[in-house]
């Protein structure tokens, strides 16, 4: 079969890419070895953000008399709440392979190996191998899995990564997290929510160590105050799975300690899925772990490209989808404007949310910018206070000299739905007085970007 493009991987990075390239008038075919829509459908982004709503509904219900009503019996259901997830995610990945059908793009299932020519041979679950050729490129999206550290090797039971969290059998009574990242952070507190005795294990000196250091101890205090344990400045130095469960010896500033769980979820990041694809044959250049290429996802290699998780970069679900409109415009002769990864927001999504874009404080300083501050807390707010969430605040960071919006930081409720705002202000170079006099609905949270660039210029009124 001969296409114009094939796309190998069906993540938030392939099956955009696929789309974006029908709609361009290019014959198109996607080859997937497991379910359409990748790691972010089925094990990550959307999976993930069910289970955090139950744990939501489930905290509403643990303190509903806030509100002024009275519930009696409320009980998490482990399995249930599981088998809501996987429900969600089932029902996505039909959404995609309904759209695959709709664009007219060839699904194509089983393992692809890259070929020289622009050829990708294809070995189906029987070991069947068919060849194909496209004939404008080959993009590669194959993601990224849970990264491994030899200290702590995952055997899918005792020491597991995200996907085993979840699809686990029963609810564990006890949880060692190791890494405080988003992914470590938001099973932290999902589980927490719902019963489990968790503590978190950071090697850095903050949790969420790549925001900004005020968020990161706003949401270390209220992890805490959740009932959370964490550790910062500490690591992992062996678990013991002998016995019936987990004994982790944990180093930390004042010396080794022993804690005894049920499991240890390793979130130490991820390394990306470029094995056994061909690339060592085919002579496609690779750098730590990561595929090399320009700004428009070309390899070294003359028609083959790649994006997402397997190239340098963010590994987020929304930076793959840019990146592979980018490459497919690119391809079929358009002028794409190459991505701005200064200005990619990132989103964590437990309890207080925590979204941000730009640089942090510290960053803007060392960069050598004269900076303005604002910071408006969320308690001042007349929404938050109504909502009852009250914790958190809305921190940004402009230049002095020209007002530009140098970053954005929130940590509060429903702040993964407000970052986008910041975006779009940077992209549009919009400046602090200027946003200052931008009108905001009254009572909302995001009126607190506002109040927090109004801090900046000491004009807040509601502070």
């Amino acid at each position: 079969m001969k296409y114009d493009v094939i796309v190998v991987g069906s993540g938030p990075g392939g099956y955009v890419a696929a789309i974006r390239a029908s709609q361009l008038g290019l014959k198109t075919a996607v080859v997937e070895r497991e379910e359409l829509g990748g790691i972010c459908l089925n094990w990550g982004c959307i999976p993930t953000k069910a289970l955090l709503k139950s744990a939501n509904v489930f905290e509403y219900l643990n303190h509903a008399s806030d509100y002024g009503i009275k519930v009696e019996g409320g009980e998490a259901d482990f399995g249930a709440m599981i088998k809501r997830s996987r429900g969600v995610a089932d029902g996505m990945s039909k959404g995609i392979q309904f759209l695959m059908k709709k664009n007219k793009i060839d699904v194509i299932k089983g393992t692809g190996k890259l070929l020289a020519g622009k050829k990708l041979e294809v070995t189906d679950a029987e070991g069947k191998k068919e060849t194909y050729s496209a004939d404008k490129g080959i993009i590669i999206a194959t993601g990224a899995r849970s990264r491994q550290l030899p200290n702590l090797p995952q055997d899918g039971k005792k020491v597991i990564g995200y996907r085993e969290a979840m699809t686990l059998e029963s609810q564990p009574k006890k949880m060692v997290v190791v890494g405080s990242g988003a992914i470590g952070v938001e099973f932290a507190y999902f589980y927490n929510a719902i019963g489990t005795e968790v503590t978190i294990v950071e090697y850095l000196p903050n949790i969420v160590p790549v925001e900004d250091q005020d968020v990161s101890k706003q949401l270390e205090k209220s992890l805490k105050k959740q009932g959370i344990t964490v550790k910062t400045e500490a690591s992992v130095e062996k678990v013991d799975i002998s016995g019936k469960g987990c004994k982790v010896t944990v180093k930390t500033k004042s010396g080794e300690e022993t804690i005894e769980c049920d499991v240890v979820l390793s979130a130490v990041g991820i390394e990306a899925n470029i094995e056994n694809l061909g690339l060592e044959d085919v002579g496609i250049v690779t750098d730590k772990g990561r595929i090399l290429v320009n700004d428009f996802y070309q390899t070294n290699m003359p028609g083959y490209y790649a994006i997402g998780d397997c190239v340098p970069g963010p590994a987020l679900a929304h930076v793959a989808s840019a990146e592979g409109i980018i490459c497919v415009e690119k391809i079929a002769g358009h002028h794409p404007e190459p991505l701005n990864y200064g200005n990619i927001p990132g989103c964590t999504y437990c309890s207080p949310e925590v979204a941000s874009v730009g640089m942090t404080e510290k960053a803007a300083k060392e960069a050598g910018y004269e900076v303005k501050v604002g910071k408006f807390p969320f308690s001042a707010s007349g929404k938050a206070s109504a909502a009852g969430a009250k914790d958190g605040f809305v921190k940004l960071i402009f230049d002095s000299k020209y007002g530009e919006l140098l970053g954005g930081h929130m940590i509060g409720y429903n702040v993964t739905e407000m970052i986008a705002e910041i975006v779009a202000i940077r992209n549009l170079e919009v400046t602090g007085e200027a946003l200052i006099k931008t009108v905001h609905p009254h009572p909302t949270m995001s009126e607190a970007v506002m109040e927090a660039a109004a801090a900046a210029y000491d004009e807040v009124i509601h502070l």
